[in-house]
């Protein structure tokens, strides 16, 4: 479980941790010129989207990953409705934080802050609007801090949904925290661990359960929540933590993985929530990785199983949008970058309205021509 970053395929950041797959190059240079910055896709849903950041400390707890510290600190983004349709748009990342991801994949050639010039959509501090709105909790890759899953997280709060994505401090390139302080990968140096995953995904279901009890008392728009509906949504070894949650905590009432690995035991008795795996061709019955195929006999209530033809692992992240800004050409064969965010927006969110709003939604029922990537497992996949 070798922790190496590529760009490749748009910016593909690859966490082995999560996942089996061929080792990628160490470092990939730019191919052709830069853009300018990239701009994230528009939310699809009717409600201006605001974001703001909590910073929490576990006190009950130390750090696993910094024994020089005796309590746990995360950073939480919040994204959620909003009337407010003019202000300052929320940046993407700091110019630091940008640096050390472009040192961390080996990106050269383009400036040091390209990354922080990224344009969104959200309104930095936005007032909250909305009632009784489902919360969705977002976790990361491993190496990957939660603003890589930003144009995901903006598509579901213009749906009316208040999204939380946790920072899972020392397991990403770059957490910046109160006073400007950054905290890097301590985590990369201990992931050829045995039982590191299984570690891993503990660890950030612990943080789960902290963020939920203390949001409530942390956040001025928490009121808004409807605190029985919430879902947990993770890509790579967030999509594992997931799991890994749902069955220590039962206010996560849904679950999806995309594209990880999965760690955590359910209990043989079965597991009775709903879930959704969404993968790359990997995860194909009878793949590279056979944990989802493990694990889906376990799964006792509503579930389904869906791969994306031609996803790379991280075509479920903001990664491949990122591909113009740095000059990174993707292969032809590979899903292209505005087409993988409409899919996994469009079939988390369904799953989501399902299972949280009591929405029925026919595009789970079965394959839809108009997204023929798609593929449901395991009676209409096959290994590609």
């Amino acid at each position: 479980m070798r922790q190496i970053l590529a760009v490749a395929a748009g910016l593909v950041v690859l966490a082995a941790s999560a996942c089996s797959v061929p080792t990628p190059p160490r470092s990939a240079a730019p191919s052709a010129t830069p853009t300018g910055p990239a701009t994230l896709p528009a939310p699809t849903g009717a409600h201006p989207v605001g974001t703001t950041a909590l910073y929490l400390k576990d006190a009950s707890r130390p750090d696993p990953w910094n024994l020089d510290v005796d309590a746990r600190e995360l950073k939480v983004t919040l994204w959620y409705p909003t009337e407010q349709r003019d202000g300052r748009r929320a940046p993407y990342m700091t110019p630091k934080e940008s640096e050390l991801a472009l040192r961390r994949l080996g990106v050269a050639g383009v400036p040091d802050g390209t990354l922080s010039g990224t344009r969104t959509n959200a309104i930095a501090d936005a007032e909250p609007a909305g009632r009784k709105l489902p919360l969705v909790v977002l976790s990361p890759g491993f190496t990957n801090p939660v603003n890589t899953l930003t144009s995901l997280a903006e598509d579901l709060a213009s749906r009316g949904y208040v999204v939380a994505g946790i920072d899972h401090t020392y397991e990403s390139y770059a957490t910046t925290l109160p006073g400007g302080r950054v905290a890097e990968c301590l985590a990369c140096d201990s992931d050829t661990d045995p039982g590191f995953g299984t570690g891993v995904v503990a660890g950030r279901a612990a943080d789960v359960s902290f963020v939920l009890d203390q949001l409530p008392s942390k956040w001025d728009g928490s009121d808004l929540i409807d605190r029985s509906e919430i879902a947990m949504v993770g890509q790579s070894i967030g999509g594992a933590s997931a799991m890994a949650t749902m069955v220590k905590d039962s206010r996560v009432r849904a679950g999806i993985d995309m594209d990880g690995t999965t760690y955590a035991r359910i209990p043989k008795s079965g597991f009775s929530r709903p879930f959704m795996f969404l993968g790359s061709p990997q995860h194909v019955p009878g793949g590279r990785d056979t944990s989802w195929e493990r694990d889906w006999k376990l799964l006792t209530g509503w579930k389904r199983w869906l791969v994306l033809s031609g996803a790379e692992h991280q075509s479920f992240t903001d990664g491949p949008l990122m591909a113009d800004a740095l000059a990174v050409t993707p292969a032809s064969s590979v899903l292209p970058a505005a087409r993988a965010a409409e899919l996994t927006r469009s079939y988390v969110a369904a799953f989501l309205d399902q299972h949280l709003k009591s929405k029925r939604q026919p595009l789970l029922d079965k394959p839809s021509s108009r997204y023929p990537e798609v593929k449901f497992c395991p009676a209409t996949c096959g290994q590609s």
